[in-house]
C-alpha cells in the first residue's frame, strides 16, 4: 500500500515540456524553457530533441558521460561542445536551467533529485520514478523541503481519451461502481523494436531498470 501511494503521489504529469511550460507561464510568460538534460541513455530523449530543432525549447547544457552518445547527438542535432559536461554537478555550476530532464537509468533519478533540488530546480524523470521506496522518499523529502516539483514522465495520465473516462466514471458516475479492469497493453519489447544499445543495456539490468517490463506494461493498466 505504501508503494502504491508513493506512485500514485509522484505519477501525476503532463506530457514534459507542456507540464513545465505551465509551470513556467506564471513568471516567463511567452519565454521558451531554459531545460538541462541528465543523460541521453533513455531514447525518449530524441522527443525533446526534436523540440530542440524546431527552436519549441532550449536546451543550455547535457550531461553525459559516454563519448560516443555525445558524439552522436552533438553531429545529429548540430549541437555546440559548449553544452556538454561530463556529469549533472558541473553543468549545474555553469548554468541556470528552469528544469532538468532526466534520461538516464533509473538507479541514477536520485541523483539527479539531489543535484537539482538545493539549487531550486525541478525535475523530471522518465517512469518508474525510482528502484526502491526509500529513493522514492528521499526524492520526497527533497521535493518538500526545497520546494520543487519532481515529475514523472506517464504520458497516459494525459490522454484525452483517458480524462473523458475518468469523468465519466470517477465524477459523474455514468457506469454505477467498478468492479474489474482487465487492460491489454504492450509491443514486441524492447530489443524487438530496435531501441538504442544503451537504452537496452540498462533497461534489461534489474539493478538499474526499476522493474523493467513490470512497470512499463504493468503501469498503464493502474493509470
Amino acid at each position: 500500500m505504501r508503494t502504491t501511494y508513493l506512485i500514485r503521489c509522484f505519477f501525476i504529469t503532463n506530457t514534459f515540456i507542456l507540464c513545465f511550460l505551465l509551470i513556467s507561464c506564471t513568471v516567463k510568460a511567452q519565454q521558451k524553457l531554459n531545460v538541462a538534460i541528465a543523460g541521453l541513455t533513455h531514447d525518449h530523449v530524441y522527443l525533446i530533441m526534436n523540440s530542440y530543432q524546431k527552436a519549441e525549447v532550449n536546451i543550455i547544457g547535457i550531461a553525459e558521460s559516454n563519448p560516443e552518445l555525445v558524439k552522436r547527438f552533438k553531429n545529429r542535432y548540430k549541437i555546440p561542445d559548449s553544452l556538454f559536461y561530463n556529469n549533472l554537478p558541473d553543468l549545474l555550476k555553469k548554468k541556470k536551467p528552469d528544469v532538468v530532464l532526466a534520461y538516464n537509468a533509473i538507479s541514477g533519478h536520485l541523483a539527479v533529485v539531489e543535484a537539482a533540488a538545493p539549487l531550486g530546480i525541478s525535475v523530471m524523470v522518465e517512469k518508474p520514478l525510482a528502484i526502491t521506496v526509500k529513493q522514492a522518499e528521499r526524492m520526497a523529502e527533497l521535493a518538500a523541503q526545497y520546494k520543487i516539483h519532481v515529475l514523472t514522465n506517464y504520458e497516459t495520465t494525459w490522454y484525452p481519451s483517458n480524462q473523458e473516462l475518468y469523468k465519466d466514471v470517477k465524477e459523474a458516475n455514468t457506469i454505477g461502481a467498478l468492479r474489474k479492469i482487465i487492460v491489454h497493453d504492450g509491443h514486441q519489447g524492447p530489443k524487438e523494436i530496435g531501441v538504442s544499445a544503451e537504452f537496452l543495456s540498462w533497461l534489461t539490468d534489474p539493478n538499474q531498470n526499476g522493474a523493467g517490463a513490470l512497470v512499463d506494461f504493468g503501469c498503464y493498466g493502474a493509470n
